[in-house]
């Protein structure tokens, strides 16, 4: 009975904190949605309708005409253009911040602590700084105005942060597994491979929706190492939409509304995977 009374009584002093965690969840789901919803419901408009309508008012039809417009343009062309960056881009982050966290985290020598400073120093580099010398860099290697020049600065900039995180998540593995295996004969190479890189999947999965919606809106570099239309990416395709004196407004919200779709479907089905590998290695780190 007594238990009964104490329960109810921290019920009765969480109720008014939690009302004001919903209150405070509310508004902010309204001020995050409220930028998709217009950005949809944009998309479905005339121009002549979405000059003379209000920004919020509902289409009076939801003909996808402007859809329709998009997919005969090059849409599919920036679309391929930006999957096979990112895959790429994100297949080579993931191992090499894998190889590099590895050490870092499992491995005792005398500059570990500085090496990883400087890593997480690196962070705090702003790409528009960088954006002059990279340019310079893929002129003199022949490499502007191809998807391979987009590939080297997104792993670059995402390295530091990707390192940092799978540092933090390997330090949470047993050192027993690793003891274990190493007694079974495996040297450092067949422990990673084999124990401490299969145990990283959270961690992995972590950095690789991360960095995923990262590449996958990044604008900078696309516009600055790319020229040709055969060779721009998603964030680059409002381009072919913008007039010299106007823009036609309800096809570039199309245009961002199929930009966003996969990034929202990706977070939509590895949102478990993204929290679990956060906690994970606030957890274990």
């Amino acid at each position: 009975m007594k238990n009964q009374q104490l329960k109810a009584a921290a019920l009765k002093k969480l109720r008014p904190g939690w009302i004001l965690a919903w209150v405070f969840a509310l508004i902010w789901l309204v001020i995050t949605i409220m930028p998709f919803y217009y950005m949809v419901m944009t998309s479905f408009k005339s121009l002549g309708e979405f000059i003379s309508g209000g920004l919020f008012k509902v289409p009076e039809s939801f003909a996808p005409r402007n859809y329709v417009t998009v997919f005969r343009g090059a849409f599919f062309k920036y679309f391929s253009n930006s999957l096979i960056v990112i895959v790429i881009s994100l297949i080579l982050l993931l191992f090499l911040s894998a190889c590099a966290a590895y050490p870092l985290a499992r491995l005792r020598f005398r500059f570990n602590g500085r090496i990883l400073s400087i890593i997480v120093a690196a962070m705090s580099v702003p790409i528009h700084i960088t954006l002059i010398p990279i340019f310079v860099m893929s002129l003199n290697t022949g490499t502007y105005d191809s998807l391979a020049a987009l590939i080297g600065p997104n792993i670059a900039f995402n390295l530091p942060m990707s390192v940092f995180i799978m540092t933090s998540f390997m330090r949470g593995i047993p050192g027993s597994l690793e003891e274990a295996a190493e007694i079974d004969g495996c040297n450092k190479f067949a422990t990673f491979f084999r124990i401490i890189f299969p145990l990283s999947k959270p961690g992995l999965a972590t950095i690789g929706i991360y960095n995923g919606v990262v590449i996958w809106n990044e604008f900078s570099f696309a516009m600055t190492l790319t020229q040709s239309q055969a060779n721009r990416t998603l964030p680059l395709a409002v381009w072919d939409y913008q007039g010299q004196y106007s823009t036609n407004i309800p096809i570039v919200m199309a245009v961002l509304v199929l930009t966003a779709l996969p990034m929202i479907i990706l977070y939509i089905f590895g949102q478990d995977k993204l929290v679990k590998g956060m906690m994970a290695g606030a957890v274990k780190g």
